[in-house]
């Protein structure tokens, strides 16, 4: 195909020929890279090479905490372990993940809608640590109902506490924690 210059009526060729020999976009630059442009595989002059994996190294271990000592320290001190404890967890999983609401903003989810939607967040979250690795949730959002529907008999929030203490304890060994 080709287009005609008006001026002269010479023929034109279709696609403009790049001046004093610069590729266009888009065109191979003749395999050589040009100073300070980084090469295939190869991270930015001053950046640190991506890390395996996910594409994000992973922050401290959390901490192993027996179910039945958080119930245990929540009756006793009537409640406070407990909001200590959404604390602890969401700033465990935010040091080591890089995501999440992080401890203060756990606790203020807790104290402000009176423990309704930390129940839903927190298994959310340990559910998340599993999808990054690429298995199965053993706890999601959905693990909240167990305290939403069944905090009538009192049955409902023990099951979600073994479920979720449970999910995250095992997520912790398997990352290395004792």
């Amino acid at each position: 195909m080709s287009i005609t210059n008006e001026p002269t009526g010479q023929p034109q060729a279709a696609y403009p020929t790049p001046q004093y020999g610069q590729p266009q976009y888009g065109q191979p630059q003749y395999g050589q890279p040009q100073y300070g442009q980084p090469q295939y595989g190869q991270a930015p002059m001053g950046y640190p090479p991506a890390p395996a994996g996910h594409g994000r190294t992973l922050g401290p271990v959390g901490k192993i905490r027996s179910t039945w000592a958080v119930i245990g320290l929540s009756i006793v001190t009537f409640g406070i372990y407990g909001l200590y404890y959404y604390f602890a967890t969401h700033e465990e999983m935010k040091q080591h993940s890089g995501e999440g609401v992080g401890g203060a903003i756990g606790l203020v989810l807790a104290i402000f809608t009176l423990g309704l939607v930390t129940p839903f967040v927190l298994p959310n979250e340990i559910g998340n640590l599993y999808a990054k690795q690429g298995r199965p949730r053993p706890v999601s959002a959905t693990t909240g109902l167990w305290v939403l529907l069944g905090s009538f008999i009192l049955i409902g929030p023990l099951v979600w506490l073994i479920k979720t203490n449970g999910a995250l304890n095992a997520y912790w060994r398997s990352m290395g924690a004792s």
